[in-house]
């Protein structure tokens, strides 16, 4: 992993959970997640990552627990999505 890469994933970290912040929790404790979505089994870079707490990321109502298609049903909206607002959210100043 760069040094660029390491200080990315740190301020994704730092925003917390996306599906939280998106329901008004923002700073919830996060995992890093990779997205998915287009990217077959393979891992996505690791500029390519939202934060997703435990029950987001890997719970029932999860990405990983409902799968991509299955998450955009219940939540209205993409992993890319998410990942458009990590990225405005970590431009510098």
């Amino acid at each position: 992993m760069t040094k660029d890469e390491k200080k990315h994933l740190n301020r994704v970290a730092e925003l917390g959970c996306m599906v939280c912040r998106r329901m008004g929790y923002e700073g919830t404790p996060c995992e890093i997640h990779h997205i998915r979505a287009g990217q077959g089994w393979g891992r996505s870079s690791h500029f390519q990552t939202i934060g997703l707490c435990p029950e987001h990321h890997r719970g029932k109502t999860g990405v990983h627990g409902l799968g991509t298609k299955g998450f955009v049903r219940h939540y209205g909206f993409t992993e890319q999505e998410l990942l458009e607002e990590v990225l405005e959210l970590c431009k510098p100043s």
